[in-house]
């Protein structure tokens, strides 16, 4: 999971953690800060990848966005507030090209307000994390009991 710094880019931060601890077994989840290219890795051979990251589309602080991305590009203009070369919706098409994007990649946006690094996350952006964990987490849950009937 992308995330840049911990005013609002950060927001994908606490999933890593938050997730892990409730995450059904036989799931797992990586958080990753580092440059978006090495998400390439992470979704060779991957049946289904969910990233979070920040997107800044205007919307107020903490509106969460969901989009598919492996039937058609993410809108690169919502993923521009990384501080590396190429942002998120770049990465992912490169892997398309590639042929290594998995057939099915979700990505959760929480809208932004701050990205400045080093900032805390913002009120509205920590409360949509909150509750974006625990939609995932009760996903994972409805998935893993579907598979073991």
């Amino acid at each position: 999971m992308p995330s840049g710094n911990a005013g609002s880019a950060g927001a994908a931060a606490p999933f890593g953690a938050d997730l892990a601890a409730q995450s059904p077994h036989g799931v797992e989840i990586l958080e990753h800060d580092g440059e978006p290219l090495e998400l390439i890795e992470v979704c060779d051979g991957a049946d289904e990848v969910w990233i979070v990251d920040a997107v800044s589309s205007g919307s107020p602080a903490g509106v969460l966005h969901r989009f598919e991305a492996g039937d058609h590009p993410l809108p690169s203009a919502l993923f521009r507030v990384s501080t590396h070369r190429l942002g998120l919706a770049e990465a992912l098409e490169i892997a398309r090209t590639l042929g290594r994007l998995p057939p099915r990649v979700v990505v959760h946006g929480i809208e932004g307000v701050r990205f400045d690094p080093g900032l805390p996350l913002s009120p509205d952006v920590a409360a949509a994390a909150e509750q974006l964990t625990k939609t995932l987490v009760a996903k994972l849950a409805l998935r893993q009991r579907n598979a073991a009937t």
